[in-house]
This record gives structure tokens, C-alpha cells and sequence, in this order.
């Protein structure tokens, strides 16, 4: 009996160590995936130490044998036919976990940032006719990787909606719609499935999307990349030493603050003289109240009647969602704190705070980046005894600043949340792909660092470099060039960030097997994410129709290749005519700017003469530089036969 007992209890573990042990495939491998055709592509995952693992391919009805290491960890590269499918692929350790309805075609891996990340349901132009079409692209296949940063490498991804899936008006509502339509046009031309992995996120910056080998090489990120070696792979111990980080930088701040020059918190008293403060409205930013581009601490306060019926009762104080941060007074005596620009604020006041007819309420404010103060409807600001009993608190206040955010030491990074620090986003959403044969990959970003143009002259060539050594080949790598955003240009701009990270993406093109899609005739003066984005997608994928399959079609605008100064105008030559140089809109040419030796550029008359065009002006004799379409969103109109824009240019090299 006892035997028989052992010989069971031994059988059930043995199973249950099986079931366990099942092999496990890493996330980019799902129902529905495509691999890259004609390719010898890896399949890998995790089974039991020194397992044996198979892999059978049901287009040629092969069979791939490899054993698992003292990890459990195994791969094997299979060969791929040319597009087609579907197909199976079986893997097994003894129990099989058969991929169905799996394609061959062409991949793409689709990054950067919010204009990548822009979905098909907000608001893109023409979505709504495109997701009711969907269905008929079911060889599109979407793969969406899930946000996410480490501070070291991870080898496993995480994806939504548990893999791949197939192209539906469903499943492409929050798929990048610029992604989205590259893969659509690819499809109609080559007639193969397409698969696109997304992995980008919003407001992110190139370095954060840098392996650590190549980011180290840049001296500019030496004491930041410091700072990322540092940090715990635990989310929980970062968010522990934040808020230990937090507290000392908040202590140094109430050092500095003019406010807190005394214990008795002058500014929160209700005998304080507030007289010479200046006013503003609540709920309402303080920005657009006489403090643009202020980030700091503030103070607001008002003084309100209390009803002899409020007399020693508790109140309740509503005052809405303050951003970023509030520490909030009655009377002098603090009854709330709160630090977060989304949370409601609801404080309770104790009775015996409110023991005579007028009352102060005092509100210190951080504001640390964007706009702030308190904001939200009005009926959300107000102070009660019950619901039918209260006091409406929007209208004037008063109030001062105490220290400016110029004054303040720098402000810890909370890196449990933080997703722009150095290779945290290469780490997280880029590594767990490296083995993933692709076929190339599509990129638009440039707006996160738009304050450091001559930094992302080098950083965003070495981040393609690095990529391209990672997966240990030279694939295509194809980008959106920023597009015209912000008002309009009306005079000659000596300086201009987003033009000078334009210049930064062009100088990219030096780079072999590149190409670039312009679009500054598509943007948004209000908008940082333009919504014409069916046809950045075209312009991405004619450049790789054009460079990486061959097709006879022109895949850029016009552009420039050298100069010549020929007395009082200069000459510029240009590439990529395309059937002739016009403008889209049938009239003079605009955009460009002439200067002489005085370094100050006038608005230039541009004529056509064949492939290149001579430039001049009445107010410059003797030019010798050119700029073309060198602002945030300039005035610009040049075009080749095909309709597509050249992009900002310049001839100097003078610092901008």
C-alpha cells in the first residue's frame, strides 16, 4: 500500500513538473505573426535545462532539433519561402504548441514617439472610411508593444491583446495610424502580408531609445548614464529612493523659499498683508494671468465671511485638481497637502479651526513644468458645511510668487515612473527584439529634443547605427522629417530649433540605406500631432518602395546639393526634380532667405532655371548664404513634378 502511495505521489509530480514545464514561447510569437520571407529567422523561448526542442515548419515540412542550456533558455533559426501562407509552425519538448494561421511576408518595426504613437481613433484624417475597410487588409498583420522602460536589459517583451493580430477596423483603432497606412500602401503595391510591430511612446526622447554600449559614447550623456547604472531593477526600491529623494530636495526648497523665511509661515496668517499682491482669477492658470512661462512656487490666498451658523463646525474645502502640487492653510494652521495635477482636493477643516468671521485660506503652489494653478469648473471650488450650505470660492485672489524654478535645485526623477532616462526605453521595448528578423523600420521623432538640435546631429545617427549593430545588419531605416507647427513665419528667422532639428534629420541621409520623409506642408500651426497621417505614411513607405523594392517612382521632393554665388545672387542645384522645380500652389516661390556678410537674412525673390534656382535680393549686394524654410512653420511652397516639398535647407554653417 505504501509503494503504491509513493508510486503515485512520485507520478503527480512528475506531471505537474511536466505541465510546468511546457515550452514557452516569447511573446513575439502568437498566432497570426509574420516572419520576414526568403530569410533565415529565429524562433526562440524557455523549456526544462538540457530539453531537447523541435521546431516543424509546415511549408517545407522540416524539422529544426536544438537542446535547451542550463537555463532553460533555447533558439533556432528556421528558413522562410517567400510570402505566402498561412502556415504552421510546431514547437515542442515533448508536448506540442502548434502557431496557426502564421504568414510570410515583410516586417517592420514602427518607433519613435506621440506622432508614431498617434492612433487611428484620434481623429485621423479619413480613419473612419479606412477602419470600415480594414477587414479587406487582413494580411496586414499589427503586433503592439506595450510601454515600458528598465534600466537593464530585458530579454522578454511585453505586447498587447496577447500577440499578434490581424488587420480589422477593430484592431487598428489604437494601432499607429501612421504605421498603419505605411503597411497599407506596401501591401497594395507588393501584394504580400506585412507585418508591423509598434513599439514607441509618447514625448520620448533618441537617448532613451539608446543601447547603453553606444550611448556611453557620447561625452554629453557621461553623468546621466552614471546615474541609470545606479538605478535598482526594482520598481518598488525606485519609487523608494524617489520619495527619500523627494523629501531632501523639498526640504532644500522650503530652505530657499522666501515664504518659509520664518517658522510662522508669514504668508499663510490671516493677519498677513497681502495688500501689494498682485491678483488673479481662480480656477484658472497662472500663466496666462501675467506669468508666462512661469514654473515655480506661488502663494494665493482669500478671505472669506464665515456665518455665525459655520461657527465651530466642520467644514469641507473643495478646491477642484490643482497642478502640480498644493500645501493648503485655514487660517494659518495647515489642514491639507497634495502632491499630483489630476487629484481632486477635498480637506476637511475642524471646527475648532473655525472660531471667528473671517477666515484666510492660504494655498502654496508648486508648479514644476507646464501650466499651473488651480483649474477645473468653477462649481468645484467652494467651501461647505453641507451640500445645500455653501460658500463659491471662483473669482479673485490674490497672490505672489516666493522662488522661481531657476532658483531651485534640480528636482529628482521618480524612475519608477520616469520613462525618459538613458537606454530605459531601448532596454524595455527594443532589446526583446533584437533576434526578430525584420525587414527594416520606420521612425518619427525629434520633438522631445528639439532644445538640443546640434546634440541630435550626432545622437540620431548613432541610434540608428546602434540598432542596425545590434540586429548585426545594415536593414532600411526610413523617418518623418518634423513638419510646420507653430505660428506662421512673417520675417527672416535667425534661430529656430525645429528648423535646426530638421537639418539634423537631412544630415542623417548621410547615412547609407536611409531615407526621409518631408512634411512640412502637412502640419498643424496648433497641433504637435498633425492627423494627415495616410499621407506621412504614403511618403514612408514611396521611400522604401523606391530604395528597398525597386519600383520606378520618385520618392522625394526636391533636394538641395550645392550652391554657387554668381555676384549678386547665388545659384542652388537640386536633386530629385521629378519632371521640373514649381510650386504647389502655382504662384512665386516663397521660403527663401538671402545674407551677406553681415549675417542678416532678407526674404529672397527665387526664380527656376531648369534643375537649380538663383536667389537674390535688392537689400543684399553681395550674398553669401541661403536659407530655405528655416522656421518653426514657414511660409514655403516648393515642390518637384510629383508633388512632394523640399525640406528646410540651409547653406551657412553659423551657429543657430
Amino acid at each position: 500500500m505504501r509503494f503504491k502511495q509513493l508510486f503515485f505521489l512520485l507520478a503527480a509530480v512528475s506531471m505537474a513538473g511536466n505541465a510546468v514545464a511546457k515550452v514557452k514561447l516569447q511573446p513575439v510569437f502568437t498566432d497570426n505573426m509574420v516572419l520576414q520571407q526568403k530569410s533565415r529567422v529565429k524562433i526562440w523561448g524557455e523549456a526544462d535545462a538540457g530539453k531537447t526542442v523541435k521546431v516543424t515548419t509546415s511549408w517545407n515540412i522540416k524539422t529544426y532539433k536544438t537542446r535547451a542550456d542550463d537555463m532553460g533558455n533555447w533558439m533556432i533559426p528556421v528558413s522562410t519561402p517567400k510570402a505566402g501562407g498561412p502556415y504552421k509552425i510546431t514547437i515542442s519538448d515533448g508536448e506540442p504548441l502548434i502557431l496557426k494561421n502564421v504568414l510570410i511576408g515583410e516586417v517592420w518595426i514602427c518607433s519613435g514617439q506621440s506622432n508614431m504613437e498617434l492612433m487611428m481613433s484620434d481623429r485621423i484624417i479619413g480613419a473612419d472610411k479606412d477602419k470600415a475597410e480594414a477587414s479587406q487588409y487582413g494580411k496586414i498583420r499589427l503586433l503592439h508593444v506595450e510601454n515600458a522602460a528598465s534600466p537593464i536589459p530585458k530579454t522578454e517583451l511585453e505586447v498587447r491583446y496577447g500577440g499578434w493580430q490581424e488587420c480589422s477596423g477593430e484592431s487598428i483603432k489604437d494601432f499607429s495610424a501612421a504605421a498603419y497606412y505605411f503597411g497599407k500602401e506596401l501591401f497594395k503595391v507588393l501584394g504580400c502580408p506585412i507585418g508591423l510591430i509598434e513599439t514607441c511612446w509618447g514625448g520620448t526622447l533618441a537617448e532613451a531609445w539608446t543601447s547603453r554600449e553606444s550611448i556611453g559614447t557620447m561625452p554629453d550623456f557621461k553623468t546621466s548614464l552614471e546615474k541609470t547604472d545606479t538605478l535598482s531593477v526594482s520598481i518598488k526600491d525606485r519609487q523608494k529612493q524617489y520619495e527619500r529623494d523627494f523629501e531632501i530636495w523639498r526640504h532644500r526648497v522650503d530652505c530657499l523659499d522666501e515664504s518659509n523665511g520664518n517658522t510662522n509661515l508669514a504668508w499663510s496668517r490671516p493677519d498677513y498683508d497681502d495688500s501689494s499682491w498682485k491678483e488673479l482669477h481662480s480656477p484658472g492658470f497662472i500663466e496666462p494671468q501675467g506669468e508666462p512661462d512661469f514654473d515655480g512656487i506661488y502663494w494665493q490666498r482669500r478671505t472669506i465671511e464665515i456665518p455665525d451658523n459655520w461657527l465651530g463646525k466642520d467644514l469641507m474645502l473643495y478646491l477642484s485638481a490643482i497642478d502640480d502640487n498644493d500645501v493648503t492653510y485655514f487660517n494659518g494652521f495647515l489642514i491639507g497637502q497634495t502632491d499630483g495635477c489630476r487629484v481632486l482636493r477635498r480637506y476637511i477643516v475642524p471646527g475648532r479651526l473655525v472660531n471667528k468671521k473671517k477666515a484666510t485660506l492660504a494655498i502654496r503652489v508648486t508648479d514644476l513644468r507646464g501650466e499651473g494653478g488651480i483649474y477645473g469648473d468653477e462649481s468645484e471650488l467652494r467651501i461647505a458645511l453641507s451640500d445645500t450650505d455653501q460658500i463659491p470660492l471662483a473669482g479673485t485672489w490674490k497672490y505672489k510668487i516666493s522662488l522661481n524654478l531657476d532658483q531651485m535645485p534640480p528636482m529628482p526623477v521618480n524612475y519608477s515612473t520616469e520613462r525618459n532616462y538613458l537606454t530605459g526605453l531601448y532596454n524595455a521595448m527594443i532589446n526583446p527584439l533584437i533576434n526578430y528578423t525584420i525587414k527594416g523600420v520606420i521612425w518619427y521623432q525629434g520633438e522631445a529634443n528639439e532644445g538640443r538640435p546640434k546634440q541630435y546631429g550626432d545622437l540620431f545617427p548613432l541610434l540608428i547605427n546602434d540598432w542596425r549593430i545590434k540586429w548585426g545588419y545594415c536593414f532600411p531605416f526610413y523617418f518623418v522629417q518634423l513638419p510646420n507647427y507653430r505660428k506662421k513665419q512673417t520675417e527672416p528667422v535667425e534661430s529656430s530649433n525645429w528648423a535646426a532639428i530638421r537639418e539634423a534629420q537631412s544630415n542623417a541621409l548621410h547615412l547609407e540605406n536611409t531615407g526621409m520623409a518631408v512634411t512640412i506642408d502637412i502640419g498643424e500651426a496648433d497641433d504637435i500631432h498633425p492627423r494627415n497621417k495616410a499621407e506621412v505614411g504614403r511618403r514612408l513607405a514611396i521611400s522604401a518602395l523606391a530604395n528597398t523594392y525597386g519600383k520606378n517612382i520618385e520618392h522625394s521632393g526636391p533636394v538641395f546639393e550645392k550652391y554657387v554665388i554668381e555676384g549678386d545672387k547665388i545659384r542652388l542645384l537640386f536633386s530629385h526634380c521629378a519632371d521640373g522645380i514649381k510650386t504647389s500652389d502655382g504662384r512665386a516661390i516663397k521660403g527663401f532667405s538671402i545674407a551677406g556678410v553681415d549675417h542678416k537674412f532678407h526674404f529672397a525673390s527665387a526664380a527656376v532655371d531648369g534643375n537649380s534656382i538663383i536667389v537674390s535680393s535688392p537689400e543684399v549686394s553681395f550674398p553669401i548664404a541661403v536659407r530655405y524654410a528655416w522656421a518653426g512653420n514657414p511660409v514655403c511652397n516648393l515642390v518637384n513634378g510629383s508633388g512632394l516639398p523640399a525640406g528646410t535647407f540651409r547653406t551657412d554653417d553659423w551657429i543657430d
